[in-house]
């Protein structure tokens, strides 16, 4: 069984989805083809198709969401990368095994019809990592 199986998409957190919108749109050549809100992590998003992957635009709904706390801390930019896997329960028994520390052990209903959890960035060189797993 493999264990992740691509990369799912890039999130990247924004100050304004319709700004950013308009310039990834002019980078890739074609629109977001869905804009989507998380109301549980207050965050607004849009996805773009890249290949078998997606970028995912991150704009914050309220002032205690994580996007806007890593605007205000880091600025605009590459918030997080996403691995798809196929049992995401397994996978994070698996890495928790392998020493990385778990975010949210139970996994949440995420934007694009997944289930997600994360795993901190000091596990991951300062990179946060999020898990998907397509909700059948």
């Amino acid at each position: 069984m493999e264990h992740i199986t691509k990369i799912e998409h890039i999130g990247i957190a924004v100050k304004s989805l319709k700004t950013a919108n308009e310039v990834y749109s002019k980078l890739l050549g074609y629109e977001h083809y869905k804009t989507e809100g998380v109301a549980s992590e207050g965050v607004q998003t849009s996805f773009f198709k890249c290949g078998e992957s997606k970028i995912e635009l991150l704009e914050a709904t309220n002032d205690d969401s994580p996007i806007a706390k890593f605007i205000n801390k880091k600025g605009e930019g590459i918030h997080h990368i996403a691995f798809a896997v196929e049992d995401i329960v397994c996978e994070i028994e698996r890495l928790k095994g392998e020493g990385f520390t778990v975010l949210n052990e139970t996994p949440k209903k995420g934007a694009d019809n997944k289930l997600v959890t994360f795993l901190h960035p000091k596990s991951a060189h300062g990179v946060l990592i999020e898990l998907c797993q397509e909700i059948k």
